[in-house]
């Protein structure tokens, strides 16, 4: 594999370091070289964001790097090309989020975080202000507001009805209203906006939907703007917030039906259902306080009080455990308890199953990907190498898959083998975590964040329009 400098000094933080060590340009090569044997099924783009800052930048945080698109595109069984790009935003080109005035510019923002598909359109997205619309070719067409109807941030993690093809998201704000929920049409027109009441900002990374309810998580990590500044995240644990999931019926009937629960903190849902008995059934990586504050600050942010070493190292061990929610709203009880304790990260399931009853949850681990069965509590991992860090494993489905085959199909995940060594897609059965291929990167990617899968729908697919000016 093709290697790449690391060019760091002994002041640099651990957020630039290692995995998360950022590239210092764009990139371009055809004709990848494959192991194994791709699916000629995979017929498509596997396209991944994360923050990549610019040489000689500091961030102040993780999160707050510039987004850079990774693009590989598979067809035929082969590997025809990869391809790199900063997301073109006006932060990027020095405009400030927080104007002179006091208002905020919601298309200064990094786009770093994620890269979803949704009504012919391909969206960068990043929680704190607008989606920015690329191509396929990973051009930035430029910030999307639909139609000047959404006002509020979008969420980074927004979820598809795989029924009715609408897309729920929310946008949270340190400033009233803290909370927003938004539909869009399966068409990309945005049909609902509708205010939430919490008592104050809190940050809402994730959500979750089912075929009835929204599941919101009401969670301890709050704005504090006295740490704003300097590129950080001006946010921190507050025992006295408290910790609590609400549901809201997607119908606009009744209100949020709120449920305390054990403090916590949840970046990242695997999926919500609802049980034969009405309960709302949750699943998702939960941090202990100890868990977060020791994550967060290795990551570069705040953490208002010393915290214990809890041997967590950014790009190495996960902190979080995939736990289970009951909430009933019959009768308000929540029933709550863990599914496993090994530390795993970034839950992703197959997403025609999206708010509804689902077996399987995959999730990434220290140097493995770990496939849960849900229903016979069982579990088994795929070791990615010693030194490696796999990223999301994103699920794609088998053409010929029967509604009883939710595993089959395959999952892609991009690999970091450190920032001396390569990079690879590695693609692997969903059914039983086997190697059935790999695409060797022709130089080096840092560990991100999100992905998605878009497959081929041809000349008229999601990213196919030339970029505009």
């Amino acid at each position: 594999m093709t290697t790449s400098e690391d060019r760091t000094g002994p002041d640099t933080p651990p957020y630039l370091l290692g995995h998360y060590a950022p590239v210092p340009d764009e990139f371009d090569a055809v004709e990848l070289t494959v192991t194994g044997a791709l699916p000629p099924e995979l017929d498509g783009r596997y396209l991944r964001n994360g923050p990549n800052s610019r040489p000689g930048e500091d961030p102040g945080h993780l999160f707050t790097g510039h987004g850079m698109l990774h693009g590989v595109r598979l067809r035929d069984g082969r590997a025809e090309w990869y391809r790199n790009r900063w997301v073109r935003t006006t932060r990027l080109a020095g405009a400030p989020y927080n104007r002179p005035d006091g208002t905020l510019d919601l298309a200064a923002v990094n786009a770093n975080t994620h890269v979803i598909a949704h009504a012919d359109r391909l969206l960068a997205l990043v929680e704190n202000g607008l989606p920015y619309e690329v191509t396929g070719e990973l051009d930035t067409i430029g910030p999307c507001d639909f139609g000047g109807r959404l006002t509020t941030a979008m969420t980074a993690h927004p979820k598809q009805d795989p029924v009715t093809g609408e897309l729920l998201f929310f946008g949270y704000s340190a400033r009233p209203p803290h909370l927003v929920y938004h539909r869009l049409s399966a068409s990309g027109e945005l049909v609902e906006s509708r205010d939430v009441s919490v008592p104050a900002g809190t940050m809402m990374h994730d959500f979750a939907i089912t075929e009835n309810y929204v599941v919101w998580l009401d969670l301890p990590v709050v704005f504090d703007l006295r740490l704003a500044g300097g590129g950080g995240m001006p946010m921190r644990w507050d025992d006295g917030y408290g910790a609590r999931l609400g549901l809201m019926r997607r119908d606009g009937t009744g209100d949020v039906r709120w449920f305390d629960i054990e403090p916590c903190y949840v970046f990242h849902v695997g999926n919500a259902h609802e049980d034969e008995a009405g309960r709302v059934v949750l699943d998702a990586v939960r941090y202990s306080r100890s868990a977060f504050t020791a994550m967060w600050q290795t990551m570069g942010g705040p953490v208002g009080s010393p915290v214990a070493d809890t041997g967590w190292v950014l790009g190495e061990t996960q902190g979080g455990n995939v736990h289970r929610w009951r909430l009933d709203p019959a009768t308000g009880r929540v029933d709550e308890r863990p599914i496993d304790d090994r530390g795993v990260e970034m839950p992703t399931i197959n997403d025609d199953l999206t708010g509804r009853p689902s077996r399987y949850l995959y999730t990434v681990a220290e140097r493995a990907i770990i496939k849960y069965d849900t229903l016979s509590g069982a579990s088994h991992a795929y070791g990615t190498g010693d030194g490696s860090s796999p990223g999301e494993a994103v699920f794609v489905p088998a053409r010929t898959a029967t509604a009883g085959e939710e595993d089959a199909g395959w999952l892609l995940t991009m690999v970091s083998h450190g920032p001396t060594q390569g990079s690879e897609l590695l693609v692997l059965d969903a059914r039983d975590l086997t190697r059935v291929a790999a695409v060797e990167m022709p130089r080096r990617v840092p560990a991100g964040v999100h992905g998605s899968w878009i497959p081929e729908r041809g000349p008229d697919a999601a990213g196919e329009r030339p970029s505009q000016d």
